[in-house]
């Protein structure tokens, strides 16, 4: 009987740390990054009752031999801020403290702190891997302010109206000087046919001052190779001088047809300068900063983990998970089995609210029949003492 009690009691301890793990699951329900776990149980050792063919195994009761953590995905919420991260897939964040240790994380509500570093709510670095495949943190420190640059390509397209009798004018040509100030320059376009069969005469203006000229020839309606790029230069007050081609090369035409649209000015490679207006990821996990002047740039790439095996990592808390066996890790980015990264979603809880209710009522059933067995054992035991008086 004494033997019943102690295997009453094995099993009113496992049954509790069960509803541990039921309550501590249950409590992480809206837990971002959270994975839920479950308690295993195994039957104690066993001694023989008897001898011979006789014989029978007694067992000592209930053990319990940890946790298994379920790593399947949690809901996508939508949060509306870019450095807000999940993956779909099966990779994990990341993260390094300030002693150097490595921690993975399914929690993707990251920032940029006051020195540029993306960290975790707690602080902690969010590790990348950068274009020569080095990894280290994701850093912008030095990425706040976008330096401008000259133009030195301006693209046009459409169709100059061949047999015009007037002079052809392309107003709001953009350059960008060296020192980031925007100028409004034009093109006005003479038809020389008379001279040259297909040729135009193209003068680069600021205001009513020809700056640069050029001639333009088309064979069969479109520019010759040999002009279909002119080069020009541009020198605007107390700045230097800013050479200039003039790119007539793609859907630029020269017919007769008064339907078609225009020739305009499409584009310049210049920008101003600007600061850094937003970041975010793409799917890839690479860093995308957007500046003021329209201007976009590629930072690193976000690194990945994943593991083999759910016996190579463990639970530290703050939705935070270590290695214990690094030879069952993998690091990369993502892609193929780390998965995509998706900016502006967090991954909530994977719990089963309804599964931890019914598990619940098992560990209450068990609870109640370990506490009956106890109470059962201890009547006997009180009828024994009761035998002997």
């Amino acid at each position: 009987m004494i033997d019943s009690i102690y295997i009453g009691m094995s099993g009113l301890e496992g049954y509790q740390r069960g509803l541990r793990v039921i309550a501590n699951n249950t409590a992480n329900l809206n837990t971002p990054g959270f994975k839920s776990s479950s308690l295993n149980f195994s039957d104690t050792f066993y001694a023989n009752g008897g001898s011979g063919r006789q014989s029978s195994q007694l067992g000592y009761g209930l053990n319990t031999v940890g946790t298994s953590l379920s790593f399947k995905p949690g809901e996508f919420r939508q949060t509306g801020n870019n450095l807000d991260l999940s993956i779909d897939g099966t990779g994990l964040f990341r993260l390094k403290d300030k002693s150097g240790n490595i921690t993975y994380t399914r929690d993707g509500q990251f920032q940029f702190d006051k020195d540029g570093i993306l960290v975790n709510k707690n602080g902690l670095e969010v590790m990348g891997i950068d274009a020569n495949g080095n990894e280290g943190p994701i850093s912008i420190a030095s990425a706040n302010t976008m330096v401008g640059k000259a133009s030195a390509s301006l693209k046009f397209s459409g169709n100059l109206l061949l047999g015009a009798a007037t002079p052809q004018t392309v107003s709001g040509v953009t350059v960008v000087d060296a020192g980031g100030a925007t100028h409004t320059l034009s093109v006005r376009f003479t038809d020389t046919s008379a001279t040259t069969p297909g040729s135009w005469s193209a003068e680069l203006m600021d205001g009513t001052t020809v700056i640069g000229t050029g001639q333009l020839i088309f064979q069969n309606g479109v520019p010759t190779a040999a002009t279909s790029s002119l080069s020009m230069t541009y020198t605007p007050a107390g700045q230097p001088a800013i050479p200039l081609t003039l790119d007539f090369s793609n859907n630029v035409t020269s017919l007769a047809d008064a339907s078609l649209s225009s020739l305009t000015f499409k584009s310049t490679d210049g920008f101003a300068a600007g600061n850094l207006s937003s970041t975010a990821f793409d799917a890839t996990g690479t860093l995308i900063m957007t500046y003021a002047n329209g201007q976009t740039v590629k930072g690193s790439k976000l690194a990945l983990g994943r593991f083999d095996t759910t016996d190579a990592l463990e639970s530290v808390g703050d939705n935070q998970f270590r290695s214990t066996d690094d030879s069952a890790w993998h690091v990369g980015v993502a892609g193929g089995v780390f998965g995509s990264v998706k900016s502006g979603y967090v991954e909530i809880s994977n719990v089963d609210l309804s599964q931890e209710f019914s598990d619940l009522v098992i560990m209450q059933r068990g609870y109640q029949a370990s506490s009956q067995i106890v109470s059962t054992a201890n009547d006997m035991l009180q009828e024994l003492f009761a035998m002997k008086k």
